[in-house]
């Protein structure tokens, strides 16, 4: 799959499966970007935080 195809796959997606899709990816991106900075997380930590998030109600 080249990267044409890649964004065309993106944007047939619904916003919610796209907004799914961003916050499964945070924890990663935030553990990498701590770690580059010389202070390392546990990335499970970061998906423990994002899953309790995810189950507060939306005021």
């Amino acid at each position: 799959m080249d990267w044409k195809q890649t964004i065309e796959r993106w944007r047939n997606l619904t916003s919610e499966e796209q907004a799914r899709i961003r916050l499964a990816r945070l924890p990663r991106k935030v553990a990498r970007s701590m770690a580059f900075e010389g202070e390392p997380v546990d990335q499970r930590i970061l998906e423990r935080e994002l899953d309790r998030l995810r189950r507060l109600p939306v005021i």
